[in-house]
């Protein structure tokens, strides 16, 4: 590696042809373990792209386009008598299951998100999710991986996208849990890439420090080229994958090895298998949810605040939602499709644009700014943008009860308290189903007990008829599977 002051200088000139010197104003001042990493930061970031970014993102303020022409998204609907169409579900099944056996599947989660919104110092991932037992969201997901090897007799490998902040912590956690029983060569970890946060008047990029550039992750969209940067993607098709299992790590409902949901993606007669989608149906008008529609003849994911209200609140005769299909972010993605979003510009995914709040330092002074107001655009990529760039693409409801349970607030809605209930009305429908006598409140919906199923015992309730099982629940008891 060049010495220090050859960086220096080559990153002075990066800076000068992208208009952004401030950022070495105070290199001089820093001692040399500072200069390093301030350094190091410069040469990672993309000085080249960075005036086209600033003149149609800040200088400019993009607004969302709407589709010529618009209208509700088909699915394959999770109603086996559903009037909107008719499949062939033990097909599907049978064909995702042979990708499993076959060792073509990965799963891939995306979890860079602290659990500082949940009152927990950590990565997110490591949040205690389980109903009754308290395991950790990483814990819960991991079973997951063990049950597909003891029912597909394969080691599903498993690619972790963390951030900057809070990679190291995640790898010693897993580390110190000896990885959940998982093959450490199964595992793989990698950081999510990061944009350099922009003063909002005039594009410069912003200091946290006297020694330290203001960034932003690059959502999660960023998963592309991070899963290409990082060497996940080779070392994927080094083992033969050809389709990947994206979920967000907030969910530990999600059903991360789905056979149906795989054998559809893969097979269907109007999927490209390059990207599909599960949805479930919103639960009102105004539910803060992405919603899958048909833009111009191509399946999108319009935000909840672009869809016009008229449309979010059209109905059908019976009164349900026209726009009814809500985006859960789990999708299936084929291997060639990741690569192609990543190498070929133009399948390059565009950025979105935030005004946030970032606490920063003068360029001129140094003096430490703690704004009131937006002061900042961060930049960064949604991966829903990608089903555009398909070929074909679809969408496929799953119940809310069996696989949506975020936990993204400390209380209320999609709360570690309604995560929890939503745990224990599925784990009871599962045992009803399977014949089993499960107490219930007076409303006789709420089971008036606790239940949580580990994923390697079931992850839905055919599966679970092959376990051992109870003939009844007792009242107030908490049960684990």
């Amino acid at each position: 590696m060049p010495p220090l002051s050859a960086r220096i200088d080559a990153a002075r000139a990066r800076l000068e042809a992208a208009g952004q010197l401030h950022l070495l104003n105070f290199a001089a001042s820093l001692e040399s373990s500072g200069q390093e990493a301030l350094v190091s930061q410069i040469e990672s970031l993309d000085l080249a792209a960075l005036p086209g970014l600033i003149q149609t993102y800040v200088k400019s303020k993009p607004a969302a386009a709407m589709p010529k022409s618009l209208g509700p998204a088909p699915y394959y609907p999770v109603d086996r008598a559903s009037a909107l169409r008719s499949w062939d579900r033990s097909r599907f099944q049978h064909l995702g299951e042979a990708l499993l056996r076959g060792g073509k599947v990965a799963a891939f989660v995306v979890a860079g998100g602290q659990g500082s919104r949940l009152g927990f110092e950590g990565p997110k991932g490591c949040f205690p999710a389980g109903a009754v037992t308290g395991k950790s969201l990483f814990q819960i997901f991991a079973e997951n991986m063990l049950g597909a090897k003891d029912r597909y007799g394969v080691r599903v490998p498993w690619y972790i996208m963390t951030s900057p902040l809070n990679h190291k912590a995640t790898v010693e956690f897993f580390g110190a849990h000896d990885y959940f029983g998982l093959s450490r060569e199964d595992v793989r970890f990698f950081p999510q890439g990061v944009m350099p946060s922009l003063d909002i008047a005039t594009g410069k990029v912003l200091l946290t420090s006297r020694g330290e550039v203001a960034t932003n992750p690059d959502g999660h969209g960023g998963c592309v080229r991070a899963l290409h940067q990082s060497g996940a993607l080779a070392d994927m098709k080094s083992r033969g994958i050809t389709q990947v299992s994206y979920f967000q790590v907030d969910n530990p409902n999600v059903r991360i090895l789905d056979p149906i949901f795989l054998g559809l993606h893969a097979n269907a007669s109007d999927s490209s298998g390059e990207m599909s989608s599960k949805m479930v149906a919103k639960a009102n008008p105004g539910e803060k949810v992405g919603v899958f529609c048909l833009a111009d003849g191509k399946i999108e994911v319009l935000e909840y605040s672009d869809l016009p209200k008229g449309l979010a609140e059209e109905t059908h005769a019976d009164g349900s939602l026209r726009y009814n299909a809500g985006s859960v972010a789990i999708h299936a993605l084929g291997v060639e499709f990741i690569e192609r979003l990543a190498t070929d510009t133009r399948f390059a995914l565009p950025f979105h644009r935030a005004e946030k709040k970032v606490p920063c330092i003068d360029a001129a002074s140094g003096t430490s700014i703690n704004p009131l107001a937006n002061n900042a655009v961060k930049l960064e990529k949604f991966v829903f943008d990608a089903l555009a760039l398909c070929k074909a693409s679809i969408v496929v409801e799953t119940d809310r009860i069996e696989e949506f349970a975020p936990i993204k607030n400390a209380t209320g809605s999609d709360s570690v308290e309604t995560c929890q209930q939503i745990q224990t009305r599925r784990s009871a429908k599962w045992l009803l189903a399977c014949g089993v006598d499960v107490p219930m409140q007076a409303d006789g919906v709420t089971p008036d007990c606790v239940i949580e199923i580990s994923p390697r015992t079931a992850t839905c309730a055919e599966e679970l008829k092959a376990a051992r099982l109870p003939g009844s629940i007792q009242r107030n008891a908490r049960i684990t599977l």
